[in-house]
């Protein structure tokens, strides 16, 4: 399993704290009961980290114009026509992806274009789940313009334990589908706000994986 460039340090970190947690144990009390409560747990804690930074290569071999693909692995928890007044400024359909914390973390661009907007936005920590997450909570936006002119906005939200939001897109970048778009450590979710005339492939309930799952169709 390759683990992403996020997570190396944390995995490391985390290897060792627990390897010095439960090697004291076993000098201090044998095997003892609390000795093998610890180990079973941190072997188990450590298993969930390495999932959450567990990342695949993972190809659309011919993807085209239209397509959305989804920009991260996780639960489809929204599908409704909103009013986006950040930076659109009109209705749109948002698409939401709630990734809990045994789903890899990894955000993948969802269309082909161009990056118009790349910004960062301080907030709450709300359960990312929660509608009122997507305006309050801390964000990063992208707002990727396609060919024909019509910008998808992409927001990535940290959740309630969340530490981090990372964007590697910048203003200007030409992006594309099968490309990495970020990453968001530890619980948290994705929107998109695409046009209403959007014919949407995935509904409430679905689990999708990022840049395999077809979200719509432009």
């Amino acid at each position: 399993m390759k683990i992403h460039k996020e997570g190396n340090n944390i995995v490391i970190y985390t290897f060792f704290a627990l390897l010095l947690i439960n090697a004291l144990l076993f000098i201090i009390g044998g095997r003892s009961l609390i000795f093998y409560l610890v180990l079973l747990l941190s072997v188990g804690a450590f298993l969930v980290i390495l999932n959450f930074f567990r990342c695949s290569e993972r190809i659309i071999s011919d993807p085209h114009q239209g397509m959305v693909v989804a920009p991260a692995d996780g639960t489809i928890v929204v599908i409704e026509e909103v009013m986006e007044n950040e930076y659109l400024f009109e209705k749109r359909l948002q698409v939401s992806i709630f990734m809990s914390l045994f789903n890899a973390h990894v955000n993948w661009v969802p269309c082909d274009g161009k990056v118009i907007h790349a910004s960062h936005q301080d907030g709450r920590f709300w359960a990312a789940y929660l509608p009122k997450s997507s305006m309050e909570n801390e964000r990063s936006n992208i707002i990727i313009e396609r060919a024909n002119g019509d910008p998808i906005l992409v927001r990535q939200i940290a959740g309630a334990m969340a530490q981090r939001i990372v964007t590697y897109l910048e203003p200007e970048q030409e992006c594309h589908i099968n490309q990495q778009l970020g990453f968001i450590k530890f619980g948290s979710r994705v929107d998109l706000f695409l046009p209403l005339h959007t014919k949407i492939e995935v509904k409430l309930g679905d689990s999708v994986r990022g840049n395999q799952t077809i979200i719509a169709q432009l």
